[in-house]
């Protein structure tokens, strides 16, 4: 089974959301998250949210960690669509700093799952965390 075009279009969208949040500004994956509950977080920084008004608070907090950052990528290893759900598996990689924190390569492991609402794609959860040192993600 095929990704349909209107996910891989959406996918790309989320590769730009992506890499603005690192850049300063939440707004473009705000844009892309479902207002329907379930919604869910559990974020690289050990946060768990759940409920847009609790994950719009904690992207707009989030997107203000970030500085100095250069070399963004977002690759994706797995892409599955069954009927209106979807979900991937990848890794999001830049250089930058996070609050504060020195310059340096950052690798986050991503998981998303994604509905389909009224014929869009809409973010429902994202669980992200960072690799082990023996996690061969340098490719």
């Amino acid at each position: 089974m095929g990704i349909p075009d209107d996910f891989r279009d959406f996918l790309a969208r989320q590769t730009e959301a992506e890499e603005a949040i690192v850049h300063g500004d939440a707004a473009p994956r705000m844009e892309l998250w479902s207002r329907r509950d379930p919604v869910t977080l559990f974020g690289a920084a050990g946060m768990y949210q759940s409920g847009w008004d609790q994950l719009s608070e904690t992207f707009q907090q989030v997107a203000s960690w970030f500085s100095d950052v250069t070399d963004f990528r977002y690759d994706i290893e797995l892409a599955e669509v069954n009927g209106d759900m979807a979900y991937t598996l990848g890794y999001e990689r830049w250089t930058g700093s996070s609050r504060g924190n020195p310059v340096g390569p950052v690798i986050v492991r991503v998981t998303h799952v994604y509905r389909r609402e009224d014929g869009e794609w809409k973010i429902v959860h994202r669980h992200g965390d960072n690799p082990p040192d023996w996690e061969n993600t340098s490719e």
